[in-house]
């Protein structure tokens, strides 16, 4: 019997074959965990662990603007906003300014797992992607080998030229821009060309058959045998590409030499790149580009853990390619590792970071990712207008549907690379989460995922008893990251008095733990909220004392790291707390987006926006999170309340979203009871109204 070791990133449900993950594509971690997934010794607690990200944009003078959902017609708030009235943090995110490079460290913010299986997992289980056929490889040469008139630059000074061969007219650095290799000639005596295949900024790329193994391989050489740059950069790609061996990274099979040109061995990739993909079907349909990048995120993670990490610098929609059933990186030229301080940087206008010339980072990698999915699925002037910017919603409607897709977007491309993702894992993490809700949105079928950021129903079956009140905004899970996590876990219970004095002592103990100050300010502020059932309750309690007190500890946490968007969302519940609905909503609308694919943060805008009267929006984000998850009970019992006084026949229809499992199912059978009685008795009084009315005339 095959014993298979499972996956121990938190929350993902593969196995590993070949060293990977064959669901989420990660490297095996040290530890593991064993064939019934449970964790080794050495394993990190399945816990919690934040985004490491960045500071909060504006908003505006309402957290709930004129924005809308195309087809939905709901108020939300808007995505890009200024910093709320009372607020004391500019800033929110988990990232560090230090002195190294950005995306120095990895760290996960969401659960891998997601309902359905699939061995490759493109798509994650949720969504169906077309599989294309091979291609035959003798299909893929090039019919008329020739540099286009517009990629004839002198590698020197770059200055366009209009022969194929011969001396820059403007610096005089020699250029040939002429494959070296025809049809027939025999590579390091084993590899037999076909013919070139394609060319790019290193060199041309040859089909060739391995004669001794019997199989197709490609030959990438230089494109200009007289460019010092190129060759120093080939050169450096080969050190790059004999230690990288990922599922979804191009094989690197030799090196070898034929006269003073060298070439790189590769695998054959008989797939179709996303760039011809793109071209011939005009916009993706959106859960397919999705499920190709956050397929490709994967490969990515794998680069930037290596030692040095390794940044791929120019990635679009020409460098990766669908090959059946899954996708792979298939041209690493511009690879580099991420403190070369002297090699030359590869990019593409439209796609590369504003600051990437400057030395590219794990932050600018991603950059490009996110810019390659915004081109995958929409018509833009990506080079020009929009060349470092994402169009308004208003231009594009595609962008006004996904409203969650448009927040991920506008993060990722954030012009301050602190502000962005720092980790393919978060990324690829948050993208998840889009891509379920818009499969739940879309297919009316639930995509729940368990969140490693928030803990689940705040009381278990009771949430449909209570109104829009305090206990229902999810509670942070422990960062097992900090260094006060195992003692805070170990402290966890005891009367109030006694956790209170525990989690002081702990403060102490661990003066660089934010972790400690959180959970000891949200002690302060659950006080609150357990001597008060509703929120009326909770703000007449009126306990200044205590609200200051958890305040002050939420500035401390700031002070230890600016961009720790936990900070917000405290704020945003101890506002809620006091009946600040509008101040609440505008710390929760700053961390949804940096969290665009998580569901705390849109029931948390629900529960604000229904305390404010804002029916429409408080409709909108409860039934985005009953939609995705029905475990989350108070969701759909808030969106039921909402309807009870518009559509209750619909209110009725969302009682029964709640699972015959959950312990709250009866309870929701008899809210929907008694909106029927409702509706029945209304019925009856107009009915009598107008039969009284008859007999008056």
């Amino acid at each position: 019997m095959v014993i298979q070791m499972r996956c121990n990133q938190i929350g993902c449900s593969g196995v590993i074959q070949d060293g990977f993950c064959n669901v989420c594509g990660l490297e095996a971690a040290t530890g593991g965990a064993d064939t019934n997934g449970r964790p080794r010794d050495n394993d990190i607690p399945s816990a919690s662990i934040r985004t490491q990200s960045i500071r909060s944009g504006a908003f505006r003078a309402s957290p709930f603007g004129t924005a809308t959902i195309a087809g939905v017609g709901h108020k939300i708030a808007p995505a890009q906003t200024s910093a709320p009235n009372g607020g004391s943090s500019g800033s929110i995110g988990t990232g560090t300014k230090g002195t190294g490079r950005l995306g120095g460290s990895s760290r996960r913010t969401t659960s891998s797992k997601r309902s359905g299986s699939s061995r490759r997992q493109l798509g994650l289980g949720l969504v169906q992607v077309p599989e294309l056929p091979p291609i035959e490889p003798e299909k893929v040469v090039m019919a008329n080998a020739e540099v286009p008139p517009r990629r004839r630059i002198c590698p020197k000074c770059e200055e366009p030229q209009n022969r194929q061969k011969g001396f820059c007219r403007k610096c005089g650095t020699p250029f040939d821009f002429i494959p070296s290799l025809k049809q027939g000639d025999v590579v390091a005596g084993q590899y037999e060309v076909v013919g070139p295949m394609a060319f790019g900024g290193l060199g041309w790329i040859y089909l060739a058959k391995d004669n001794k193994l019997n199989r197709w391989v490609v030959l990438k050489g230089l494109l200009n045998a007289q460019d010092e740059a190129s060759a120093a950069a080939a050169a450096a790609e080969k050190q790059f590409l004999a230690a990288v061996k990922h599922p979804n990274i191009v094989g690197v099979y030799n090196f070898v030499q034929q006269g003073s040109a060298s070439y790189i061995v590769m695998e054959y990739v008989g797939g179709m790149t996303l760039k011809t993909i793109r071209k011939d079907r005009g916009p993706l349909p959106v859960p397919d580009a999705i499920s190709y990048i956050h397929r490709i995120l994967g490969a990515f993670a794998y680069l930037h853990r290596q030692t040095p990490p390794l940044v791929y610098c120019d990635f679009k929609p020409d460098n990766f390619m669908v090959e059946g059933d899954d996708v792979k990186l298939i041209d690493m030229g511009g690879v580099r590792q991420i403190d070369d301080q002297y090699g030359d940087i590869y990019g593409t206008v439209g796609f590369s970071a504003p600051e990437a010339g400057q030395g590219p980072t794990v932050a600018s990698d991603l950059y490009t990712v996110a810019r390659t999915l915004a081109v995958l699925i929409m018509e833009f002037k990506f080079q020009s207008t929009h060349e470092f910017s994402i169009p308004p919603q208003e231009e594009r409607p595609i962008l006004a549907q996904y409203e969650s897709l448009y927040r991920f977007l506008l993060k990722a491309t954030r012009q301050d690379p602190y502000e962005r993702f720092q980790s393919a894992d978060e990324m690829a993490d948050q993208l998840a989460g889009v891509l379920g809700e818009i499969v739940a949105l879309e297919t009316k079928m639930p995509r729940p995922h368990e969140s490693t950021l928030f803990g689940g129903e705040p009381i278990a079956g009771q949430s449909g008893k209570l109104p829009a009140c305090p206990h229902l905004i999810p509670s942070l899970k422990i960062d097992p990251l900090d260094p006060a996590a195992q003692t805070l876990l170990i402290n966890s219970n005891g009367t109030f008095e006694e956790q209170i004095a525990a989690c002081k002592k702990v403060v102490s103990q661990f003066p660089t733990s934010a972790e400690a100050r959180l959970r000891l300010a949200k002690l302060y502020l659950d006080d609150v909220t357990n001597k008060a059932s509703t929120l009326r309750d909770a703000v007449r309690a009126n306990q200044p004392q205590a609200i200051d007190l958890a305040k002050k500890l939420i500035d401390e946490v700031e002070a230890l790291d600016p961009f720790d968007w936990r900070c917000a969302w405290m704020r945003g519940f101890s506002e809620f707390l006091q009946g600040n609905g509008e101040k609440a909503a505008s710390f929760f609308n700053l961390t949804y987006s940096e969290l665009p694919g998580e569901l705390a943060p849109k029931l948390a805008l629900a529960l604000a926006a229904e305390t404010m009267k804002e029916m429409e929006a408080a409709i909108y984000f409860y039934e985005i999170v009953g939609q995705t998850d029905p475990n989350m009970t108070s969701a759909i019992f808030g969106l039921a309340r909402c309807l009870a006084g518009i559509d209750q026949e619909r209110a009725k229809q969302v009682y029964d979203r709640i699972p015959s499992s959950s312990v709250a199912y009866n309870y929701a059978q008899i809210c929907a009871a008694r909106v029927w009685l409702r509706g029945a008795k209304e019925a009856h009084i107009v009915q009598a109204g107008k039969m009284k009315f008859s007999k008056e005339r």
